[in-house]
């Protein structure tokens, strides 16, 4: 069995061409050529922990703007499918399409295992408690694979990853609290120097 190759922080990002929910070509190094980017990859759009992951990102956008940093999200469905769960679970996000999961694969997300999916006791309290927010576990669309695993990534201008997000399972998403108390507390626009989480103010 082939070994999945992990990124790890200041490993160069993979430029990868995706979609636009216009069905326009999209090279992933336009997206954090200015600015650091928060790439985000969804599961399916039946994923109940995608749409929640996905609420708190929209929740959040505006600190995580504020910090400096870009938002993108990209999703296994095709364009105009794509468009359509952005304007319900992703508004005022960059959304993009890869429907053949290219992305996915050279970010290292592979398929999950049963043990990460439905024999995981973590998930299926997630799923629990999602419900009880009002997210429904829905069957994929076509095309769309169940057990395709997720990850979140930060970006520097330069193309180099500054935070690798792996999942352990599929309901592993970080907590919003966790990036802007913590990640984004870093000053991600200068020299990376020191630890995460501490301003050059705090250092004074």
């Amino acid at each position: 069995m082939k070994k999945r190759h992990l990124l790890n922080f200041n490993d160069p990002a993979p430029d990868m061409e995706v979609l636009d929910v216009k069905g326009k070509t999209v090279r992933l190094s336009s997206l954090w050529a200015k600015r650091p980017l928060v790439l985000a990859f969804t599961r399916h759009f039946g994923c109940t922990q995608c749409k929640e992951m996905l609420d708190e990102l929209v929740a959040g956008r505006a600190k995580i703007k504020k910090a400096g940093l870009d938002i993108a999200v990209v999703t296994q469905g095709v364009p105009e499918e794509t468009r359509l769960f952005a304007e319900t679970h992703a508004p005022g996000l960059k959304a993009l399409s890869d429907p053949e999961r290219r992305a996915y694969q050279a970010y290292g997300l592979e398929r999950a295992t049963i043990f990460q999916t439905f024999l995981n006791w973590k998930v299926l309290r997630a799923v629990s408690n999602a419900r009880k927010k009002g997210y429904q576990v829905e069957t994929p669309p076509e095309g769309q694979d169940a057990m395709q695993m997720s990850g979140t990534f930060i970006i520097s201008p330069p193309g180099r990853i500054l935070l690798p997000f792996y999942y352990d399972h599929i309901a592993d998403h970080p907590a919003l609290d966790l990036l802007l108390e913590g990640v984004l507390s870093t000053p991600w626009d200068q020299p990376f120097e020191g630890p995460i989480g501490v301003n050059e103010e705090e250092n004074h």
